[in-house]
């Protein structure tokens, strides 16, 4: 089922990220967060924006965040957008499953725009951004080190919806959670999953 996340879910959302950290470029984070600081992220971020699982009886197969995209106000309606997925899960389509979930999602509380940064070369990412409706719209040349060696970042864009003439503040998940259009955004990506006949038992 795809759902969304809570601070119970951290420990086995590390179990995901805490490599990554470790062993590529993925993230340009040095060291993992602890389990405490993770939870503190998805408790701040839930405050507007959301987590969303693939959760495989129990076990997070993975996991899709949206984060402030800029702190001025005139960015409200943008956010910053990632997933990642268990090694144990790929190629099962979880990750399209999550974006898709996520994206409705955030429509519905009124964002706009999607942003991903997406650490260079990483073929998998970009096939799954752009088969999303992500386009290229820069390169941040050389901004981070990491590994031995300066990486640049790719930048992609999407529009999640159409932008109204005199928006109004995006609402919070709370607000929608239970709520039909809220139950068929978070549908519409497990449908995905179930449609590919995908198994996502370990």
């Amino acid at each position: 089922m795809i759902r969304v996340a809570d601070e119970s879910d951290a420990e086995g959302m590390l179990e995901i990220y805490a490599p990554i950290v470790l062993e590529t470029a993925i993230s340009f984070e040095a060291q993992p967060p602890t389990v405490a600081e993770f939870q503190g992220r998805i408790r701040a971020s839930l405050e507007r924006r959301l987590w969303l699982v693939c959760d495989a009886g129990g076990r997070i197969a993975g996991y899709a965040y949206a984060t402030q995209f800029n702190p001025r106000d005139s960015y409200i309606w943008s956010v910053e957008v990632s997933v990642y997925v268990h090694p144990g899960f790929h190629r099962r389509g979880i990750g399209r499953a999550l974006y898709t979930s996520l994206f409705r999602c955030l429509a519905a509380q009124g964002y706009c725009t999607a942003v991903a940064r997406i650490t260079l070369p990483n073929p998998s990412s970009v096939t799954l951004h752009e088969a999303m409706g992500f386009r290229p719209v820069g390169v941040n040349e050389g901004i981070g080190y990491k590994n031995g060696e300066w990486r640049d970042v790719g930048i992609w864009q999407m529009d999640i919806s159409p932008r109204p003439l005199q928006p109004q503040p995006p609402l919070t998940f709370t607000s929608l959670a239970g709520t039909l259009e809220w139950d068929n955004a978070l549908a519409e990506g497990a449908a995905l999953l179930k449609s590919r006949g995908a198994d996502v038992r370990p």
